[in-house]
């Protein structure tokens, strides 16, 4: 008498988000990384505030904070999703329970909503004592450009090596902290994500300073991630990048208005991004521009 149980041939053929072929796999996360960057661009284009952009209200921002995530981290963290996705499939053949990648990168975005939480926190208590010795023509320059600069070298630490070589190389992990059923998924993607924090919350801390509402700089931040993470040689394209963000500290300190891409935030831009942001519809300031401003003739 032939058995009841479903082959596996007949298993793939049922979904292929149920079965997680690699291509299938690949194909969605890619999908959703550049549906997650075109949702991305359209909320943020024009909200560039340069450094100190206000982060908005918290529901507004968190859909902001997990959308830009996916975008950037997608593409990065794809090598250990089809890892999951393999493996997962593999134990499934072996009658083991199914668990779905997605279950996994919840946890992961989970983890990185958390910090996105934290970094709002932390805004909010700090604009709650007051900014004014952050202006961009008192101590502003000086901030943003020694939290770049603590960024570098942070990518030399011995933190950010375990991290970084975690990311870059999960399998030990996947095999060896291996998690039974959907909760156990969902605690291993947090804990991966936790490692992709202790890799790129300096590069995040990059982002906030010179503009977390910049696409340019989302862009180049991502870049980063992704070449440190998945091309090869990655910890030594860390160290170059260090002394880059050294660099770039001691740029915007001394002379932010030459820095290419970066907002000035007491420019019009900076004021049309910032009326924005509060669902003002307006024209540039009527006011004339100050000496200051950059905008101006």
């Amino acid at each position: 008498m032939s058995s009841l149980a479903p082959t596996r041939d007949q298993v793939d053929r049922r979904s292929p988000l149920r079965s997680l072929n690699p291509v299938w796999t690949t194909a969605l996360l890619l999908g959703a990384a550049l549906v997650a960057w075109i949702v991305t661009i359209d909320r943020m284009r024009g909200m560039d505030a340069g450094p100190g952009t206000d982060l908005g209200g918290l529901g507004w921002y968190v859909g902001v904070w997990v959308t830009m995530m996916a975008a950037m981290m997608l593409p990065s963290v794809a090598p250990m999703m089809l890892l999951f996705a393999r493996i997962s499939r593999e134990r499934q053949a072996r009658g083991r329970a199914f668990v779905p990648t997605w279950v996994f990168l919840a946890g992961y975005l989970g983890a990185w909503t958390v910090y996105g939480l934290a970094a709002y926190g932390l805004f909010r208590l700090v604009t709650a004592f007051g900014t004014d010795w952050l202006a961009w023509d008192r101590a502003g320059p000086y901030v943003a450009g020694g939290a770049i600069a603590a960024a570098g070298i942070y990518q030399l630490s011995p933190l950010k090596e375990v991290c970084l070589r975690h990311c870059r190389g999960p399998m030990h992990y996947v095999m060896h902290g291996w998690r039974e059923g959907r909760p156990g998924a969902l605690r291993m993607g947090a804990e991966h994500g936790l490692f992709c924090i202790g890799c790129c919350w300096g590069l995040m801390v990059i982002l906030f300073a010179l503009g977390v509402m910049s696409l340019v700089w989302m862009l180049v931040v991502a870049a980063v991630i992704f070449a440190e993470k998945v091309l090869p040689h990655g910890l030594r394209v860390a160290r170059v990048f260090s002394v880059a963000f050294v660099a770039v500290g001691v740029w915007v300190a001394g002379s932010p208005g030459s820095v290419p891409g970066l907002t000035q935030p007491d420019s019009n831009k900076a004021q049309l991004a910032r009326n924005k942001m509060m669902g003002m519809d307006t024209k540039p300031m009527d006011k004339k521009p100050s000496k200051m401003d950059p905008m101006g003739p």
